[in-house]
Parts: C-alpha cells; sequence; structure tokens
C-alpha cells in the first residue's frame, strides 16, 4: 500500500470509527490470556472534559494499550458518577427554580435528564482523545442496576454493624444546606482575630480566667473549660467553675493534655462544637451537647438576642457587647487555616444532626494492612493514606440533604420509632415514592428516609462493579480483585481510602493490586488551571488544532504524581514530530514495495529455515539495529514501571538518529540501480532496516500516538498491530557495532555542514576527500567507506591512518586602504602593492613587530586582512574535523 497524502489529523476520527465498528477493545474474557482490569475512575458528567481529564486518561490509555500489546485480556471501561450538588444547582440556574420550589420527582427528572445530555456530550469527548475504551462496560451510577449496587452495599455494611445512624456533630455547609465527610473539607487561609475575654469565677466575680478564643459567637454552647495538667499557672483552678461572659451559664474547668500551653493563654474554652478537638473534649469529658448553629448557619434559640444571626454577624455584634461590658481585655491578629467545603468554598460549621455513618475507626487496622499491600505508583503516596488512617478520628458521614442521588433505603414508623430496613429483593427502591413494609409493631404509619448518600458512597463500590459483583457471581470470584486504580492524588483520602474500607466490608479483600496517583494541570502560568486566572486550556482547543495523537505527546512526556505545566510549545513539537516522522515513512515506503514487504515478513516467520533468514552485515544497518533493540528494551522496562515519559527516548531516536542520519546514510544503496547480487543485496539489507526500525517504532509509538500508529500500520501491514508489542533481538545490541556506527554518522554529519557552510548542495559531488585517523577510527571508517563515500558523492574517498603533513600558509593579504591613503599620499598604490605582494615571512612580521620598508614603518594597522590556508603537499587543501573523534581530520580537494 503508498502513502498517498500528507499526514493530517482529519484521519482520526476515521480511525476511532472503524475501532468501534470492530470492537477492537472489547474484553474477551479469554483463558489463554491473563487478566488486567483497570478500575478507571468516573468522572462528574458536567458536559465539558478538562486537560486534567485528558492528562489522566492518556496515562490510563498508555496503560491499557501497552498491557493489550503484551499479551492480557484488558477490560477498560467507562463510567459516570452522576449524583451530586452542582447538577442540582445547574439545573435550578436552567430552569429558574429552586429544588423546594417544585415536586421532588420532578426535579429528580431534570437532573437525570441534564446528566444524560452532558454524558452523551462526554462520551464524544473521551472518543475523542483515541481512548481505547470497552464501552459495551459502560457504568452510570444513576441507573437503577447501579443504584441497586449501591443500596445492596449500604444494606449489607449495616448488617454487618458497619453503618449506624445517628446524633453526631458533622461537617455542616451552610451554603450547600448539607453535611459533608471530613475529607471533602478544604482548609485555606485567613486573618481573623485572637480575641481575650474575662470568664469570671463562679463563687467569686472579683477574678476571673483569661481565656483566648477565635469564635466568641459560640459562647452560648460553652460546656466546658480545659487546662494543661502541668501548667503551674493553672494548678488551683482545675474543678472550678466559671461563668460565661453575656450568656451567664457555669462550667466546670477539667485538665487536658492536649491543651496547648504556649497557645493563647493556656485555657480553652470547649464548645459543641468549634472544631474536630472539641468533638474529642466533649466525648472525654462527657459534656453537654448543645446546639450553637442550624442548618443555615444561624445561631439557634440558645444564643438570646443573637439568634438567627449568621456567624460572621454575631460574632461582630458579640465582640461588640463584650467590649460594652468590660469582658474583652484585648484582641490580636491570628493567621488561621479555615475548614470550608470544598465544593463552594464556604466555611463549614460543625453541627449535631441524625445522620447515617460508616464505622470506619472500626476498620482502620484492616485498611492500613490493605494500604501496605497494594502497590504504590509513585511509592510515596503510600503515605498520605497512612497519615490519613492514622489521624482518623471520626466515622464518615455518608448521608446528604440532597435530592439528586441513591436514595437511602430506609423507613422509620411515626408509631415506636423503628427503623425499617428495606429488603435486598426489592432493591432500588425509592422510599419517598413507595412504602411497602410494615413496622414489628404492626404499624403501616411509616415515615420515609428524605435524606441520600454521598456520592462516594457511589463510587466507592467502583472495582466490585466493574468485576461483575451481583451479576455474576463465578466471573466475579475469577476476576476480583482487579489489577490497576489509577487516580488523583486530590482524591487518595477521599476515593482510595473509601475504596478500600467499602471493599474489606464487602469482600473481606483489597480491592486492587496497584494504584497509579496522577498530579493536576497547571496553565503556562504555573497557576492550577482555573476559570478566574484566564488560564484554562480545553482538550478541544489543542485537538482541533493539532490532534488528539498530539495532546497524547503533551501528557506522556511527564511523570506519575508530579503536576504537569502545560505549554503549547510542547504540544507543536509533538505534532513537528508526527509530520517528521511520517515523511520518514512516506520516504522509506517510496523505497519498499508491497512486494519486499511480502519477502522480508516471510523470512522474519520464526518457522523459516535458517538458511532463508536474513543476514544483515552492513556496519550501518547494524549501528541503527543496536540501538533499536536497546531502545525495545528500555522502553519495555519503562512502562512495565508506568514511566510514560519514555516517549521522549522514541523521539530522540527516531527525529535524530534515524531521520537525520540513518535515512542520509542509505539513500545511495536505496538510489543504485545496478543489478549485481552485492548491490542487490546491500539495498535488500537497507530495505529490511528501514522496515524494522519503522514497524518496531510505530508499535512502540502505538501506546502513545494510537491514530498516528494506526496509519502507518496499515501501510506498513503490520499484523495485529494493537495486540503485538516491539519484538526484542538482543543478539543486535553490539556495543561495537555502535561505535562504528557513531563513527561514520559523525564523519558524514561533519561533511555534510562543511558543504551547507560553503552553499553547497548536500548532493553536491566532492571530487576527493582524505580522512586521516588513529588506529581505532581508521578501522570504522575503512569498513564503512562505501557508506561515506556513497552518502556524501565522494568519488575518491581515502581513509589513512595516522595524522596527515599540513602547512598553514597565508593565501591573501588586503590592504588597509583607510590608513594608507592618508599617511603615505602619492605613494599609496606602491605602499599597497608592496603588502600585496610581500612573502609570508614579511607579513608576519608586520603583523607582530612592525616592518622598516623603504616607505616607512609598516604595522598591523596597515593590513585589513589576511586569508590563509592549508596545504598538503604544496596543493591548497580544506580540512574539517570530525566530530566526536580525537585528531580525525578529512582533507578536501
Amino acid at each position: 500500500m503508498e502513502i498517498k497524502e500528507e499526514y493530517s489529523m482529519e484521519v482520526e476520527k476515521k480511525i476511532q470509527e472503524k475501532w468501534e465498528d470492530e470492537k477492537l477493545y472489547k474484553f474477551m474474557e479469554d483463558e489463554k490470556r491473563p487478566p488486567y482490569i483497570i478500575d478507571t475512575p468516573p468522572p462528574y458528567p458536567t458536559g465539558k472534559m478538562h486537560l486534567g481529564h485528558g492528562l489522566n486518561w492518556t496515562y490510563m490509555d498508555i496503560i491499557a494499550r501497552f498491557k493489550r500489546m503484551n499479551g492480557y485480556d484488558v477490560m477498560f471501561p467507562q463510567g459516570w458518577d452522576c449524583h451530586g450538588l452542582p447538577t442540582e444547582v445547574k439545573v435550578e440556574e436552567i430552569h429558574n427554580i429552586t429544588k423546594s420550589g417544585v415536586d421532588r420527582q420532578e426535579f429528580r427528572k431534570m437532573c437525570i435528564d441534564l446528566t444524560e445530555e452532558n454524558i452523551d456530550k462526554m462520551r464524544e469527548q473521551v472518543r475523542s482523545l483515541g481512548i481505547s475504551t470497552d464501552w459495551d462496560r459502560e457504568y452510570i451510577t444513576m441507573t437503577p442496576e447501579y443504584v441497586k449496587k449501591s443500596q445492596t452495599a449500604f444494606l449489607r455494611m449495616q448488617q454487618k454493624g458497619l453503618i449506624y445512624r445517628g446524633k453526631h456533630p458533622v461537617n455542616w455547609c451552610p451554603r450547600c444546606e448539607t453535611a459533608i465527610a471530613f475529607a471533602e473539607v478544604e482548609y485555606q487561609e485567613r486573618t481573623s482575630k485572637l480575641n481575650y475575654v474575662k470568664f469570671p469565677y463562679a463563687a467569686n466575680d472579683g477574678k476571673y480566667l483569661e481565656i483566648a478564643t477565635s469564635r466568641p459567637e459560640l459562647m452560648a454552647a460553652c460546656v466546658g473549660i480545659v487546662v494543661h495538667p502541668e501548667d503551674e499557672r493553672y494548678s488551683d483552678v482545675v474543678g472550678k467553675t466559671v461563668r460565661v461572659p453575656l450568656f451567664d451559664q457555669e462550667v466546670t474547668v477539667y485538665p487536658d493534655e492536649d491543651v496547648e500551653k504556649d497557645f493563647g493563654t493556656g485555657v480553652v474554652m470547649v464548645c459543641t462544637f468549634g472544631d474536630k478537638t472539641d468533638v474529642t473534649w466533649v466525648n472525654r469529658h462527657s459534656l453537654e451537647v448543645k446546639k450553637a448553629i442550624d442548618e443555615k448557619g444561624q445561631l439557634t434559640e440558645i444564643a438570646g438576642k443573637y439568634q438567627g444571626l449568621k456567624s460572621e454577624e454575631a460574632r461582630k455584634e458579640i465582640i461588640g457587647d463584650l467590649k460594652a461590658n468590660d469582658y474583652m481585655i484585648k484582641q490580636e491578629p491570628l493567621e488561621q487555616n479555615v475548614g470550608s467545603c470544598w465544593r463552594c468554598k464556604t466555611p463549614i460549621e460543625i453541627i449535631v444532626g441524625d445522620q447515617w455513618f460508616v464505622n470506619v475507626t472500626k476498620m482502620l487496622e484492616e485498611a492500613e494492612k490493605a494500604t501496605n499491600e497494594i502497590k504504590w505508583i509513585p511509592e510515596h503516596m503510600k503515605a498520605r493514606l497512612l497519615k490519613w488512617i492514622e489521624d482518623m478520628g471520626w466515622d464518615w458521614c455518608i448521608s446528604r440533604q440532597r435530592l439528586f442521588a441513591t436514595p437511602i433505603p430506609v423507613w422509620y414508623c411515626k408509631d415506636c420509632g423503628e427503623i425499617i430496613f428495606a429488603k435486598e429483593e426489592d432493591l432500588p427502591i425509592d422510599p419517598t415514592k413507595e412504602s411497602p413494609y410494615t413496622c414489628k409493631c404492626g404499624s403501616k404509619n411509616l415515615r420515609a428516609e428524605t435524606d441520600v448518600l454521598d456520592t462516594w458512597m457511589d463510587s466507592s463500590i467502583t472495582p466490585m462493579v466493574i468485576a461483575g459483583w451481583l451479576e455474576d457471581e463465578e466471573f466475579f470470584k475469577k476476576y476480583y480483585p482487579v489489577q490497576l486504580r489509577p487516580q488523583g492524588h486530590d482524591i487518595i483520602r477521599t476515593w482510595a481510602f473509601y475504596t478500600i474500607v467499602r471493599s474489606l466490608a464487602l469482600t473481606g479483600e483489597k480491592p486492587w493490586d496497584e494504584i497509579a496517583v496522577n498530579g493536576m494541570v497547571f496553565g503556562e502560568d504555573g497557576f492550577k488551571m482555573s476559570k478566574s486566572r484566564g488560564n484554562v486550556v480545553a482538550p478541544s482547543e489543542i485537538t482541533d488544532k493539532y490532534g488528539a495523537d498530539s495532546l497524547r505527546l503533551w501528557a506522556s512526556n511527564s511523570t506519575l504524581g508530579k503536576d504537569v505545566p502545560f505549554a503549547w510549545k510542547e504540544v507543536e513539537y509533538g505534532n513537528r514530530f508526527l509530520r517528521k516522522v511520517w515523511n520518514a515513512s512516506k520516504f522509506a515506503k517510496m523505497n519498499i514495495s508491497d512486494d519486499v514487504i511480502a519477502t522480508i515478513k516471510a523470512k522474519m516467520n520464526p518457522k523459516i529455515n535458517e538458511s532463508e533468514k536474513i543476514e544483515i552485515t552492513n556496519p550501518v544497518d547494524l549501528w541503527i539495529l543496536s540501538k533499536l533493540n536497546k531502545l525495545v528494551k528500555e522502553v519495555s522496562e519503562d512502562l512495565e514501571n508506568y514511566k510514560f515519559n519514555a516517549v521522549a527516548d522514541i523521539q530522540k531516536f527516531l527525529w535524530h538518529e534515524f531521520c537525520d542520519n540513518y535515512i542520509e546514510l542509505v539513500k545511495h544503496r536505496l538510489y543504485n540501480k545496478e543489478e549485481t547480487e552485492e548491490a542487490n543485496n546491500e539495498r535488500f539489507m537497507a530495505q529490511y532496516t528501514l522496515y524494522n526500525v519503522i514497524t518496531e517504532c510505530t508499535k512502540m509509538l502505538a501506546p502513545f500516538t494510537p491514530h498516528f500508529s494506526d496509519l502507518v500500520g496499515e501501510i506498513y501491514e503490520i499484523d495485529d498491530l494493537h495486540f503485538t508489542w516491539a519484538t526484542l533481538d538482543e543478539s543486535f545490541i553490539s556495543e561495537e557495532n555502535e561505535e562504528m556506527g557513531e563513527m561514520v554518522k559523525n564523519a558524514v554529519a561533519s561533511l555534510r555542514r562543511y558543504k551547507s557552510n560553503k552553499g553547497m548542495p548536500l548532493n553536491a559531488e566532492l571530487s576527493k576527500v582524505e580522512i586521516y585517523a588513529e588506529e581505532k577510527e581508521f578501522n570504522a571508517l575503512n569498513t564503512t567507506k562505501a557508506d561515506i563515500s556513497g552518502s556524501l558523492k565522494i568519488n575518491d574517498l581515502v581513509i589513512t591512518m595516522g595524522k596527515p603533513s599540513l602547512e598553514q600558509k597565508i593565501s591573501e593579504v588586503t590592504p588597509n586602504k583607510s590608513k594608507i591613503g592618508p599617511e603615505h599620499k602619492q605613494n599609496a598604490g606602491k605602499v599597497m602593492n608592496f603588502i600585496k605582494n610581500a612573502n609570508a615571512e614579511t607579513i608576519e612580521k608586520i603583523l607582530n613587530e612592525g616592518f622598516e620598508s623603504e616607505f616607512g614603518m609598516l604595522t598591523k594597522e596597515h593590513i585589513k586582512d589576511v586569508k590563509r590556508a592549508m596545504y598538503a603537499n604544496g596543493e591548497e587543501v580544506e580540512t574539517v574535523s570530525i566530530d566526536g573523534a580525537v585528531d580525525t581530520i578529512a582533507i578536501i580537494q
């Protein structure tokens, strides 16, 4: 097959359609091949892929393609994590409604419609990147099939005592009006005030404890005071009571080793709840629980006249009243890390309410053990999860006060208060739509649970779902745990942790063998991409201009675990690389007919008779084949270890060694029309080597640039390209052959540069070239004499051992007319003639020390220019030093 057109990214779409029509990437359940199942991250379907998705999916696809090419039966599904607040907010915006203002089911239907529309858009965006997804195994977390699995997992964990409901402090977002898990809390720096406040002793109004607090608005919920037991300043106050200013409740002083003696005054008020430490102290000292802030972020009735105020407003008023009533001692600036909602960035509150929890603290030891059993890439990312497990002091709140999510399959008996759980055979079920049960007290008067499950409850069972959990138990036993979880480092403490916990709880096993952690994408300005900074680049911007393979090359030239800066110049370089290799492949195919390809493939058949196998003897061919096989070995090892930037080595080899050097070295053999046995043999060795390099490199490029590789593979008739990795033939790897080849390459490159500097066409003939070299270089150059002379069109090439006899002489002198004219006037012409015709000895004297002539003293100022030339055996010659070789020089006549 001939290459009939220039390389164009327009072919990518056609190639993608061909892959899907052929179901090329379907998981086959092939008993002869080991399975490799990838637990792919299900993105939130916003309708737009961002460049982080492009990076992550390229990483995953490289792994999937590489494993497929190395004999694995790869399952590479695509999922969509549908439920969540952003969809609810978007629906409200699109329809100009509030979710509380319309029917619950109608609102959910609007969310489903929007999500389906967004999935359709993103599905095409995934396809546009050439991702080798098995679309027959797509999963969507809002479908009845998936909801059934989420609800079943909930029920089974509840039956094991790992899920419970109770009053418990939770992180609460007043803006989203929902509980959020601790792992969803982000921290932002802000400058606040540390207020030093008088807390009078209950027994003596004349004395007080000085307490420093950044949140005086929580004083209504103050239920105790703590001091460090070794703080001598307060050894006499432990057990005493003080009055809370403005609110007047009496609270006891307790000793507690968690108090920081050096912060503030060393005296801390315990509120329910200001932060996570308050939760610890309330439980430790069995203190009363008071709810100071409600679900809307407003102070409750216990705050008296401040009831209904938001935290910030209440803080200002309470500080004013503390000052007015002489309770405020002083204020100092305070730098704080304030917990905020990961979605809307609103500062969170900790409130008490009825919520559903996973008892993760019960499973921490198992989770730590599984974390250590899993292979982490890069290894240091494991420490992040181990630290999270070590610091875990709070169960996972899994209930959310939203509408569009998996319903919690629970009802409450209004008569006796019993909790009624759905039966597995009735799942999926929405308690707000149906109530098929009777309480054990006999009542049918049930109240539906309106809370829904945290979206992580859906996505943390993905490895089980893709392995057939609850669908095909034999399949599940055979293929679980799966092999790989790829994900970002920003969700280690959520998705990775929750998945490990759920898998252990439901299967008793770790979810995967390995976890590969990627970084984030940063803009060209060095900051994380964001709309507000204006540094966002969408994948479609890149693919529309340069194609998917150029984007993939940019993504591949990075390292797992590290954040990746985006740069247009790197995308442009990738595109230039593809065109460079395309042109080289096009040139080679013009000189390798389909018949020759058939002959080469026949001779490469492992079953062929030894006497018919190809024998390569040309040093230039052996040089590039050694480098090729060394590259195959290194790239194979790198990809086994998820080092995707191995593609840079492939690019360097193809661009510089193959395109810039090898092809130039073999053109003369391809163009030779002689039909002698020697000429035919040399031509065939060159054709074989070209074919071998192009096809093996096409295979190595296939995980990175699958569209380009598919096209080249079709032209060069590569069988089963997407299922056959590059062949390593270590017999070709030879340092001696590489040294010899480098000598040839450098000699040719040096002489080509000479032609270029002289303004000569590169195919211009050189009548005679003598190369002088020491023994090692001499042997290499002499062996490859035919390739050097052929590639440079040298009529007479002489390779000589030793050093040439060279002499440098002055060949031309130009007098300085502007100096001689004014100084010598009527004798100026004679002086210039004298300088032009002077012998070399006289010119050297003029230049170095001055020369007393009949016209007076002549110095270097009287000479404008001196040209020197090299002479060999009395004949003027030009010389070129050979790159990379000491004392190796070419003499050109």
